[in-house]
């Protein structure tokens, strides 16, 4: 039997069912981000966060900001969970969806900052194509989830798939092409770093919400 002396205090005893997993009650209304994040920041959005190692850094980095990762493998969203609660980030939620459902109907209207979408499928194959994240539609979601003066930075390995997101985002009059920060060129992912070891060559695009 164990005396109360020796109980290891309840408030001090880790949570069980800690997670920065957010799971909406509804997937059918916009996200309440009050129910999100503790303190209201303004808010970036990764779509496709891999294994998590640039979001969480970049949390870290900007505590002045909130972060969303979007993720729809398992595997990828725990890591990227793990690395968050490691790095004690309360500005760093994560959520397992389809990044076009997302920005389409769970992000509020002007809600976002900043989008990042680095290294998205490129579906090579012709017929496959059709599946690729970037298209006019999405294009125009993205403008109407991005506040006035939002900007959404691309990255891709593929030359095809990255002409056409410039074909996509300068064909929308929402939008103003703008330089990518260095600050946040230098911040690579896991694919930046495999394809940088190949010496595969990162392309980059950046654009303003400008109306």
């Amino acid at each position: 039997m164990i005396s109360n002396q020796s109980r290891t205090p309840h408030s001090v005893l880790p949570s069980l069912h800690s997670t920065l997993i957010y799971r909406p009650r509804s997937y059918v209304e916009r996200l309440d981000l009050s129910k999100l994040f503790p303190v209201a920041r303004p808010l970036e959005v990764e779509l496709g966060s891999g294994d998590g190692s640039f979001l969480a850094a970049y949390a870290q980095a900007h505590p002045e900001h909130n972060f969303l990762g979007v993720e729809r493998l398992l595997g990828r969203l725990r890591k990227l969970d793990r690395k968050g609660q490691r790095l004690g980030l309360s500005n760093l939620k994560v959520i397992r969806l389809e990044a076009t459902y997302v920005v389409e109907y769970l992000l509020p209207r002007e809600s976002v900052r900043a989008l990042h979408i680095y290294f998205p499928d490129p579906w090579p194959k012709r017929r496959h194509q059709a599946r690729r994240l970037i298209n006019p539609r999405f294009a125009e979601a993205a403008r109407i989830a991005l506040e006035l003066g939002g900007k959404i930075y691309l990255r891709t390995d593929n030359t095809e798939y990255f002409a056409q997101m410039t074909e996509v985002f300068t064909g929308n009059t929402g939008y103003r092409e703008i330089q990518t920060l260095e600050s946040l060129s230098t911040r690579l992912t896991d694919f930046e770093r495999d394809f940088a070891a190949k010496g595969v060559p990162t392309r980059r695009a950046a654009y303003e919400r400008c109306c």
